[in-house]
């Protein structure tokens, strides 16, 4: 008497058709807007940059936190009007989260002032000048900032990307 043994595969992931992730991929590239993309990025930085100058207005203290979330806002909004897939997407929410950090850190730094000296806000705002403004981020600068700056980097750049769904994935398989 003989004893076959059955030999059970484990479950393996279905094989994803090599033509049709292609045609995906190609489809996905003709929608991806860099310029939308960079456009609402731009938006969410400022809309970040006042929520950053908002809050630190209202608590009194300047929130290093505050740079992870203009990062993502920044992210979202590549990623959600972009619709890209390609490097460039990454590295335009990272650059865009820097500037909306630093947008931030400057908008925060002039309500502080303005509330110091008494002064509207728009008045403060009136009298920036590039060599004002590097002035006073030389002097409002913390060796922290960088780490949260570079938070905001990794976030502008990791949600800046379309995300393939589940459901987009099935769709592919042979």
């Amino acid at each position: 008497m003989s004893t076959e043994t059955e030999t059970k595969t484990p479950n393996t992931a279905p094989e994803i058709d090599p033509l049709r992730l292609q045609r995906f991929i190609q489809e996905i590239k003709e929608n991806q807007s860099l310029l939308s993309g960079s456009l609402a990025g731009l938006a969410a930085a400022i809309v970040g940059a006042g929520l950053w100058g908002g809050i630190t207005a209202m608590t009194k203290y300047q929130i290093g936190w505050m740079a992870i979330g203009v990062g993502f806002l920044v992210g979202m909004a590549v990623r959600t009007f972009g619709k890209g897939i390609d490097k460039a997407f990454g590295i335009a929410g990272a650059a865009i989260s820097v500037l909306g950090c630093a947008a931030g850190n400057l908008l925060a730094t002039c309500i502080m002032i303005s509330q110091q000296q008494q002064v509207p806000v728009s008045q403060v705002l009136s009298s920036l000048n590039p060599e004002v403004v590097t002035s006073l981020m030389k002097v409002t600068f913390q060796p922290m900032d960088l780490l949260f700056y570079g938070l905001a980097v990794y976030a502008g750049y990791r949600f800046s990307f379309r995300r393939i769904t589940a459901v987009e994935l099935a769709k592919l398989t042979k």
